[in-house]
């Protein structure tokens, strides 16, 4: 059985607070990319077993697929064995949901090769236990995101815009970004009202000049890359760029998938991958 587990980009990116169990209270605009791993799902007798192209993605339990799979046969209390093969496009650490998308789709396709019969909202809960984006990785389609990723509302589809994701040759700690985006002055945050209501009406430039992410200025006071990443997206032509989630990808969003080819094929930044892809 083969499964795309899609990347995700935050056309905006609100902090709330924080809650009484520690994570932090979120509100943002989720939008789901073509750019999609790959997991091939077989039948074992008993073993789960992970494994991947990517070096950097770890086997066995210390992957989020791997703590899926456990998680869903505690859960359902059955489930034979599985072997799991992720063919790795998502860049890893990148404020993607690539760890997410991949367990997402774990989730999907263990029900179905264990014969679970488990309802989306079901998954929804239980991927809730598992990361803060699989919830709405499950969902996969457009949607605004409260709570600490459970709260899901799904949005008219914003599909088929160009994406430009620029990848910065390192990686960061999510956990270690909200950490310290408590320690930064509060500011405003993003219009996420203005920013729905411009998706619903598919006016690009509108939302372009609307998006906002206030975890941006956290990690760019660590990497002022990202600042710099922005400035080459806007000059080279994107209608609009902003940081990702925690980052440190940079994506600037363009009228067509052709424009973003044109927008990618003008950036000059050594060490970073670039990725052209568009929104589903």
């Amino acid at each position: 059985m083969k499964i795309e587990a899609r990347a995700k980009i935050n056309l905006s990116l609100d902090v709330l607070g924080t809650r009484p169990d520690g994570y932090h209270e979120i509100l943002s605009v989720m939008q789901p990319l073509e750019l999609h791993d790959i997991l091939v799902v077989r039948a074992l007798e008993k073993e789960i077993r992970v494994e991947s192209d990517h070096p950097e993605v770890p086997e066995g339990p210390g992957n989020i697929v791997y703590r899926a799979a456990m998680a869903v046969r505690r859960e359902y209390g059955r489930g034979g064995g599985a072997g799991i093969f992720i063919h790795k496009k998502i860049p890893v650490a990148a404020g993607l949901a690539g760890g997410s998308a991949d367990a997402a789709a774990a989730l999907g396709a263990l029900n179905r090769l264990w014969g679970l019969g488990a309802a989306l909202e079901d998954l929804i809960r239980l991927g809730e236990t598992i990361g803060s984006d699989v919830p709405f990785c499950l969902l996969g389609r457009t949607a605004l995101v409260g709570g600490k990723g459970e709260v899901l509302t799904p949005l008219p589809p914003f599909s088929g815009f160009g994406v430009v994701l620029v990848k910065p040759p390192f990686g960061v700690s999510t956990a270690e970004i909200y950490s310290l985006y408590d320690s930064f002055p509060a500011g405003p945050g993003p219009d996420t009202g203005a920013v729905v209501r411009a998706l619903e009406k598919r006016d690009l430039n509108t939302l372009a000049a609307l998006m906002g992410n206030v975890l941006e200025k956290v990690t760019a006071s660590l990497h002022p890359e990202i600042t710099e990443i922005k400035r080459s997206l806007m000059a080279a032509g994107a209608a609009g760029a902003l940081m990702s989630g925690s980052g440190p990808t940079v994506f600037g969003l363009c009228a067509s998938p052709a424009d973003a080819r044109m927008v990618a094929s003008r950036l000059k930044l050594p060490g970073c991958r670039v990725i052209v892809t568009s929104t589903l």
